[in-house]
């Protein structure tokens, strides 16, 4: 007893697909930001600073790989017609990006402190 149509819970429209690339846009961009700071701070000799714009590559690759997934594991959820809510996932991407920024903060001090 195949059902063709989606399920109440499915939107067919193309909402999950933008979210998805909305998360690997993010991802990608922060790579280029982190290559870009990395370069930045190993031509002018912070090699701290560096080492955090190559940890934020590796971040934006993890992020990138974790949204193809995820991306895959609710689309087929919420096709099968089961609704999807994560409570902890807010407060992880709050958590997430508070820490970014305030890295981002802090980086842009030590750039700021060292000229």
């Amino acid at each position: 007893m195949n059902d063709p149509r989606p399920s109440a819970v499915f939107d067919t429209g193309l909402q999950h697909e933008r979210t998805s690339l909305a998360w690997e846009r993010t991802a990608i961009s922060m790579m280029v930001a982190g290559l870009v700071l990395s370069r930045f701070a190993a031509t002018e000799a912070f090699w701290l600073l560096a080492a955090g714009g190559m940890a934020q590559v590796v971040f934006g690759a993890v992020l990138l790989v974790w949204s193809g997934v995820h991306y895959e594991e609710l689309h087929g959820t919420l096709r099968r017609g089961i609704d999807v809510f994560h409570p902890s996932a807010t407060r992880w991407v709050g958590f997430a990006t508070i820490a970014g920024t305030g890295a981002g903060l802090v980086a842009a001090i030590v750039v700021a402190i060292a000229r």
